[in-house]
């Protein structure tokens, strides 16, 4: 009898996807309903009522998405941190206090401002320098492809090839296959356990990060490059300047907005880094950063308070950056 009540309790897999399917197909349709009633009434109304229509067609659900898909859940996130760890209890300002007085989360601060300096800064001036060097060069698009092919890999399959580069293999009877333990064992040295090493394995994620942006930033430079006038350089060709003095004096100040939109995007993705650390290292050994541990906190010991705190700490860091770069595209826009 216990028997046959289990098997009536199991269901199969259409009956368990039947009712979510029809559900949606039945939003779906009355969705389209709603939108040919509106385009019928259009048809039907005013040239001023038309106009509101628009409006309404147009406007309106993308204001609605908004809310629900960002603004709501804002306003959610920011009332969590404000909250215990099971929300059921209002303690003010302790998350953050928590956040800026625990040593493990000063480690975490200490190491997301460590990307957040080295990432844009060396993604930038390597991508600058690789879109300045080819600029001039026959066949360049070969050498720029495969630079750019890492952005064409996603942040876990990057950090997947870079685990193997840091393979440690302690057994020396066994093949090495990590190629940094065996470039150093043949130069004579006795390779470390490259992601246990603190803060040597901080550093080593950060290359990850390089490599993958670079792409990125030289692609961006060097079409900005192109923009420059022929005329320019050439004149400051005959007034005998070298090509570092045109490099300084010329590209980049002609170059400056582009390089502030690398910048802060590469500043503004390195902020959010998180498929790194957790695919790599999980967060431990001292290279967790602010975007893993609100994820741990939240999500694996049901913090939803500490998490919703680290959240809203990201998002504070974030937004005067996307403010910065807005205004720095606007002035461009009104200085053509």
């Amino acid at each position: 009898m216990k028997d046959f009540a289990i098997l009536a309790a199991r269901k199969t897999p259409w009956e368990i996807v039947a009712p979510n399917l029809t559900v949606l197909v039945f939003g779906l349709l009355a969705f389209a309903a709603v939108i040919f009633l509106i385009f019928i009434l259009a048809e039907r109304a005013s040239v001023k009522a038309q106009e509101w229509l628009k409006y309404l067609v147009f406007l309106v659900p993308a204001l609605l998405l908004l809310a629900i898909g960002l603004i709501y859940p804002a306003f959610r996130t920011l009332l969590l941190s404000f909250m215990n760890a099971d929300s059921s209890e209002f303690i003010g300002f302790e998350n953050y206090i928590w956040a800026f007085t625990r040593p493990e989360i000063v480690t975490v601060m200490t190491n997301t401002l460590t990307w957040v300096i080295l990432v844009p800064l060396a993604s930038t001036v390597i991508g600058l320098s690789i879109a300045y060097l080819t600029d001039r060069m026959k066949r360049s698009s070969a050498i720029k492809s495969l630079i750019f092919m890492p952005m064409a890999i996603s942040f876990v399959g990057a950090s997947i090839i870079w685990k193997f580069v840091y393979d440690f293999e302690p057994n020396l009877k066994k093949t090495d296959i990590g190629l940094l333990s065996a470039i150093a064992k043949a130069l004579g040295f006795t390779p470390p356990n490259w992601l246990l090493e603190v803060p040597l394995n901080t550093f080593l994620l950060i290359v990850v990060m390089i490599w993958i942006q670079t792409g990125f930033a030289m692609v961006v430079l060097g079409a900005a490059m192109k923009n420059i006038p022929d005329e320019v350089v050439e004149a400051s060709m005959l007034d005998g300047a070298t090509q570092w003095r045109r490099f300084l004096l010329i590209t980049i100040p002609m170059i400056r907005a582009s390089i502030v939109v690398v910048v802060t995007t590469i500043l503004i993705g390195t902020l959010k880094v998180f498929d790194i650390v957790r695919t790599m290292t999980g967060g431990n050994f001292s290279t967790n950063v602010i975007a893993n541990e609100m994820y741990s906190q939240a999500f694996r010991q049901l913090n939803y308070g500490t998490g919703s705190a680290l959240a809203i700490i990201l998002f504070v860091a974030i937004t005067p950056i996307v403010w910065y770069n807005v205004r720095q595209l606007r002035i461009e826009r009104s200085e053509r």
